[in-house]
């Protein structure tokens, strides 16, 4: 009999402690214990004893104990375009959109993306470095300083700096840099390589050889 699917907990927000321990690989007493003795906080549901763990609270204790959180992430990787050039978001939604790999959302300002950041949680954000109410090295700053946001990749794409600075904007914490215009196999390479993820060509020849 086969094993049953597992359930997709990328865009889950709360957990209960069946759905911990399903995360973590652990018996669910295991994570009761870890919440009764404060090692894995949360709440209890008012008039009742369960117990509820919230995302962040559960990648922490994850990290912390040295259990990956790919059961937590899924297999799509979700990426926030920032630029506020709307023919620029309309292509990246075109070519991202278009891939199953990948999730999309699209802003222009830098407020909109601090919301969609909270909301979305991407795990790569392609941000223009001049927004109308902000640069882009402020929001990868803000990013890297909030310990929840600091793992969030960011790579810059901008057609008004040149090398250094874009040299300096990886210094400060981005992960990579593309100028426009930009080609869309770099676009595509760029995404693949900083998420660490296998390129459509290495899984092309991986079919064909195994064919």
């Amino acid at each position: 009999m086969a094993d049953a699917a597992q359930p997709d907990f990328s865009r889950k927000k709360i957990f209960t402690t069946g759905e911990a321990a399903q995360v973590c690989k652990v018996s669910q007493q295991t994570i009761i214990r870890c919440f009764d003795s404060g090692r894995l906080t949360g709440f209890r549901v008012p008039g009742s004893k369960f117990r509820r763990i919230p995302r962040e609270e559960l990648i922490r204790f994850m990290k912390n104990n040295d259990i990956p959180i790919d059961a937590l992430e899924g297999s799509v990787r979700r990426i926030l375009c920032v630029d506020d050039d709307p023919q620029i978001n309309d292509l990246f939604r075109d070519i991202l959109g278009s891939d199953s790999r990948f999730a999309v959302r699209t802003c222009e300002t830098g407020y909109e993306a601090g919301l969609l950041t909270s909301s979305f949680r991407p795990h790569l954000i392609l941000l223009d470095y001049k927004l109308p109410d902000i640069n882009g090295n402020v929001v990868c700053e803000r990013l890297r300083s909030t310990e929840d946001l600091a793992d969030i990749h960011v790579v810059f794409i901008s057609g008004v700096i040149d090398r250094a600075e874009a040299d300096s904007l990886i210094k400060a914490g981005a992960d990579g840099f593309l100028k426009k215009p930009f080609d869309v196999a770099d676009l595509i390479s760029m995404i693949e390589k900083v998420l660490g993820m296998e390129s459509h060509a290495q899984s092309s020849e991986k079919k064909t050889g195994s064919s």
